[in-house]
């Protein structure tokens, strides 16, 4: 067990870094481009979407080496524990959908829990960050401040 919760609090810290790196870029770089302000909200809404990808992505090599290892547990039900099957579970856990065709068993139900609870906290970071980023650039074309609108 010792080694699950070192595992997993290495996989959620990562996955909150590239997070935060990700969010940080963005807000660098948005108001820097020359570009309409709906392009800029537009660009800022895939950058964060890669992010969220690439972190679901993380959780799913998680658990497809944590599977393959064998001491983990695995997932049973519709699912043959292939990367797809990994990667397919971690899309509908990140995103707390849960759809409950696939489920883990042994210590996977503990990094289970903790990518919903991590995916619902970086997914109302995205917006909270989406919000800030739209009332910038709204305030700003309001007050006839950017040359591109």
């Amino acid at each position: 067990m010792f080694l699950t919760f070192i595992i997993n609090s290495i996989l959620v810290s990562i996955a909150v870094l590239i997070h935060y790196e990700a969010l940080k870029i963005l807000s660098e770089v948005i108001p820097k481009l020359k570009v309409e302000h709906r392009l800029r909200v537009l660009f800022g809404f895939f950058g964060a979407l890669l992010a969220h990808i690439i972190e679901i992505w993380l959780f799913a090599f998680a658990y497809y080496f944590k599977i393959r290892s064998g001491y983990f547990g695995t997932l049973i039900g519709n699912s043959e524990n292939s990367l797809m099957d990994c990667s397919y579970y971690s899309f509908t856990n990140y995103t707390s959908l849960g759809i409950g065709d696939i489920e883990p068993t042994g210590d996977l139900r503990f990094l289970t829990g903790l990518e919903a609870l991590t995916g619902l906290l970086l997914i109302a970071w995205t917006a909270s960050f989406m919000y800030l980023e739209m009332q910038k650039l709204w305030t700003c074309c309001r007050r006839k401040e950017c040359t591109f609108q």
